[in-house]
């Protein structure tokens, strides 16, 4: 089935969404010029999401991308609250009881967060109310609280991802008696997701991760050419350290197993996620839930399923590793994307994709066919390909676009193939899943200016 380039084109710009950061007073005083993102499903319905937001009462912009697994319950439910239980962690003592008086009074309230969200990107209305009380909760304990210091960043997000984690858990342990919300925090707590999310204040760049999708950094180096930089480590059996910590949580006897066949328990890609709970409930209180919750999670045998050898829970924590870093002027831009993305492309090719594109500029290096026997005719076609695409203004004005086109497209000369993506967007939906996983990117474009001048003030 051939799909024709502009109904390729279609298909990859369905998802698409930008953001350019309003100036004032033609003076940028935001070190973000603003964000492109975009996601192509592989899952019916896809099980990733992303959340982009301005903190109104603090300084600083937040942006994330969540992969679901299990559904997409779990995934959405943090898409949506997450971004408040970190603003909230981040305000001052004194706006906290200016909310609360609020609320107490029924006053309108300030508002947090300036939401940024492409019309797919829908919050679920029906379980607003309760999960405004799960926070309201959260931030009257941390009026209580009160230290009078300031909140560190770090400790902020590290705070509002566990936070978030408990109440998943705890809404589904009290249940609800309204059955639709009932089974909605049930889904919520028995799905998981990994989350990766970015803070940017000025020059501090902080990455708070949880799971394997990943943040990555473009770098210019002087004389042009692009580098990558990771800001996050994926916590999966191929990260040592990961493994290591999960050993040294339970007992000895446990060592065997523990990581099986590179999966938690032989079943969890992931290290660390949201929900999830059957990794974390003890079997009592499983089967309690289960049991006494609606049918339809009865009859759902995935819930009813105990992971084996499950003798010492929790087995998965939702507590993420916050990365700080200063942006420089040479720190072009920051990608967020979900593991769909990783698995088919290196970070190097990435932060070379993105530079180029943003820059316009394409840094000419020598055509590689790494060992692939070329005749004349073909590296003719590639060079001519090559200069047909400088020749012609980039057809994406979007750079996650851009990067999903090569993800999906690229073939073994690094160029996209137009007969290999309309094959790979045109299979069915049952076939995609077995070729590659929902993509979801984020790429923030920073404000050289504005990170060398604030880098001066320090």
């Amino acid at each position: 089935f051939y799909l024709t380039p502009p109904q390729v084109n279609s298909i990859l710009k369905a998802n698409e969404y930008s953001f350019k950061v309003p100036e004032f007073d033609g003076k940028n005083v935001s070190s973000v010029l603003g964000f492109d993102s975009n996601q192509l499903p592989a899952n019916a319905p896809i099980e990733d999401r992303r959340s982009a937001a301005t903190c109104l009462q603090t300084r600083g912009m937040l942006l994330g991308v969540f992969d679901g697994h299990a559904g997409c319950a779990c995934a959405q439910a943090v898409s949506e609250r997450l971004f408040y239980y970190i603003a909230v962690s981040l305000l001052p003592h004194e706006t906290l009881l200016e909310i609360e008086n609020a609320v107490e009074s029924g006053r309108a309230l300030l508002p947090i967060l300036q939401w940024h969200k492409h019309p797919n990107d829908y919050f679920s209305k029906e379980a607003s109310k309760l999960y405004f009380n799960s926070l309201r909760t959260y931030w009257q304990e941390l009026i209580d609280l009160n230290s009078g210091e300031t909140t560190d960043v770090k400790e902020a997000l590290i705070n509002a991802f566990k936070r978030l984690d408990n109440d998943i858990s705890l809404e589904a342990q009290v249940g609800d008696p309204n059955s639709f919300l009932n089974y909605l925090v049930l889904r919520v707590a028995f799905s998981g997701a990994t989350a990766c999310v970015a803070h940017v204040d000025g020059v501090d760049l902080h990455v708070a991760n949880t799971g394997d999708s990943r943040a990555m950094l473009g770098v210019q180096e002087e004389d042009g050419s692009w580098s990558a930089v990771n800001l996050s480590y994926d916590h999966n059996a191929q990260n040592e350290h990961e493994v290591e910590r999960v050993k040294m949580e339970h007992p000895k006897s446990e060592g065997k197993s523990l990581v099986k066949q590179d999966r938690l328990l032989g079943l969890l890609m992931p290290f660390r996620a949201f929900g999830d709970v059957k990794f974390k409930w003890s079997i009592e209180l499983q089967k309690r839930v289960v049991e006494s919750g609606p049918d339809q999670l009865n009859d759902n045998e995935y819930t009813k399923f105990i992971p084996p050898n499950y003798h010492t829970p929790p087995y998965l924590t939702a507590e993420p590793e916050v990365i700080h870093h200063k942006l420089r002027p040479q720190d072009k831009f920051l990608v967020l994307a979900t593991d769909g993305l990783w698995e088919t492309m290196h970070r190097q090719d990435v932060a070379r994709i993105v530079g180029e594109y943003l820059t316009g500029v394409h840094h000419q290096q020598p055509i590689a066919v790494g060992g692939y026997k070329v005749t004349l005719g073909q590296m003719h076609g590639l060079l001519t390909e090559r200069r047909a695409r400088i020749s012609s203004v980039f057809e994406d004005q979007n750079a996650a676009t851009h990067l999903i086109r090569h993800a999906v497209g690229n073939n073994e000369f690094g160029t996209v193939d137009h007969e290999r993506l309309s094959k790979m967007l045109s299979l069915p939906e049952e076939l995609a899943r077995m070729y590659r996983d929902d993509i979801t990117i984020i790429v923030v474009q920073f404000n050289s200016h504005v990170v060398g001048a604030c880098q001066n003030e320090e």
